[in-house]
């Protein structure tokens, strides 16, 4: 006996131009939490989407409690009691939620030579599944009426209902609130210590070592090596994941805020939203902050800016002068970007190549005589900033699918800069995000307030919020609970205004 409930030996996969893994391997211990390190585009979701049967690796064995096993599809590693919870989310918006729980295995009784599927039987089985793991979500309603937190919550609960033996854990806490994440780390400790083997990836750092058992970190789709979680520090995680040592997690705050860009004058959505009553301004120059728990309409602020929601009452004044954003078309008029939460959802366009997702918002700029786009140039400004950002791709043609979060993010960002905005409104630019990709887009950020740009960020991580802002605008229940000198704030102070509204006055 090998002591491991699962071994992969000498994983390799190439994809055209690209080598994902080379020869990788892995060694789980059953009843531990194995976290899965590097950064995007290191091999690690190519590694688990390899032992879950989603693609087949091109060398290499595949070893589940002492036996080689050969997996072709998600179906039948869910029969060899390995299941995954993918960090993008696919629900069925219009089905319930017991129904997303039990698709393709809904429960069933006989009448007469017919099985029929009993909902009952559902509704109970989702009840009690629910009642196990403190989840408090009604399995009636639609599964598309709830936050992504909760849906996260529920993909969670699917992998634990196929009584798995391993579990692959993609970036779970990207959206779960604080207590929903310690909820998780109370389910993963119920798992492991009835011998279920989690494989963890994330790239919150302190996360890892405070959960996990062993460290696998993994650079350019291959072994870096794999420790102990205690024999690990922050620093050496970093050094190792990325090659080189990152003295300083955030650049200097040297920011001179110029003249205002926006003042936002009691600011007020319809009733389908919660925003109430929310005045402030950005300034030039400036890094506006702006935080809160899930729920505190965060982005529903930023979208009604950009024009994706009405307003029920307020005013928009820009340099002084009163202007209407009914659309987003009104707001990219007035110099406004707006890089959105979900970047597979409402940001890319995953089968159109990278040149056509960094131009599509700057269209009429290459339109020559007669409509007819003018290709080269479209190429250029591609090119460039593929040059400019960093974004590791084989060429401007392939798809956006194909590269790793950071880089598709990194897309995202030339797309919007390429329209020269003057205010950059930003909804979790760096979630999903390696350390190494969030430093570079931190810089990014950096630069652009010093040329003078107007930058608005939301954030969940509160040392990206106090890292990188001038001021923090904190948000409670729709309403602005206060707001803080980035350069003394503390993760204390936000959570109090993020949790204890009081009306002014």
């Amino acid at each position: 006996m090998s002591g491991f409930v699962l071994e992969m030996k000498g994983i390799s996969k190439f994809f055209p131009g690209v080598k994902s893994l080379d020869d990788v391997t892995l060694n789980v211990r059953p009843g531990t939490v194995h976290a899965l390190m590097g950064e995007n585009g290191a091999g690690k979701s190519t590694l688990m989407k390899c032992l879950f049967g989603l693609y087949q690796p091109d060398r290499g064995t595949i070893v589940l409690e002492d036996k080689a096993v050969s997996i072709k599809e998600p179906k039948q590693a869910l029969d060899l009691g390995i299941s995954m919870i993918h960090q993008e989310l696919h629900p069925v918006p219009e089905r319930s939620v017991m129904e997303n729980l039990w698709l393709g295995r809904f429960p069933r009784k006989r009448w007469g030579p017919f099985l029929w599927v009993s909902d009952q039987m559902m509704q109970d089985a989702t009840e009690k599944l629910f009642r196990e793991l403190n989840i408090d979500i009604d399995a009636k309603i639609p599964i598309g009426r709830l936050s992504v937190s909760k849906i996260q919550l529920i993909e969670i609960a699917k992998a634990v209902s196929y009584q798995s033996k391993v579990i692959i854990m993609d970036e779970p806490t990207s959206s779960l609130t604080g207590p929903e994440a310690e909820r998780l780390f109370a389910i993963i400790k119920d798992l492991t210590q009835k011998g279920v083997a989690v494989i963890y990836i994330s790239h919150k750092m302190e996360e890892i070592l405070r959960i996990a058992d062993d460290v696998t970190i993994l650079r350019d789709g291959r072994n870096v090596g794999t420790w102990k979680a205690t024999d690990l520090t922050i620093d050496k995680m970093i050094s190792s994941m990325v090659g080189r040592t990152l003295d300083q997690r955030f650049p200097p705050k040297n920011n001179i805020a110029h003249e205002v860009f926006l003042d936002v004058q009691h600011l007020s959505a319809p009733a389908n939203g919660r925003l109430r009553d929310i005045s402030f301004t950005v300034k030039k120059g400036e890094i506006l902050g702006i935080g809160g728990l899930v729920g505190s309409q965060r982005t529903e602020l930023v979208e009604t800016l950009f024009g994706l929601r009405p307003k029920a009452s307020g005013k928009f004044f820009s340099k002084g002068r009163e202007i209407v954003i009914r659309s987003p078309r009104d707001a990219i008029r007035h110099g406004m970007a707006l890089l959105t939460e979900e970047r597979r959802v409402t940001g890319i366009f995953p089968s159109w190549s990278v040149l056509e997702n960094t131009v599509i918002a700057h269209q009429k700029h290459y339109r020559g005589p007669g409509g007819l786009l003018r290709n080269q140039l479209r190429i250029q400004d591609t090119e460039r900033s593929i040059k400019d950002l960093r974004i590791k791709t084989p060429s401007w043609t392939t798809a956006i699918k194909n590269l790793s979060g950071g880089n598709q993010q990194k897309v995202l960002l030339a797309r919007w800069l390429l329209t020269l905005p003057e205010l950059l409104l930003l909804d979790e630019p760096t979630r999903g995000i390696d350390v190494g990709a969030k430093a570079e887009i931190y810089g990014m950020i950096m630069e652009l307030a010093r040329q003078g740009k107007s930058v608005i960020v939301i954030s969940s991580e509160m040392a990206e919020l106090i890292g990188l802002s001038d001021r923090i605008l904190v948000m409670c229940e729709g309403r602005m609970a206060g707001i803080l000198p980035g350069q003394d704030a503390t993760e204390e102070q936000i959570l109090r205004l993020a949790t204890q509204f009081k009306e002014p006055g």
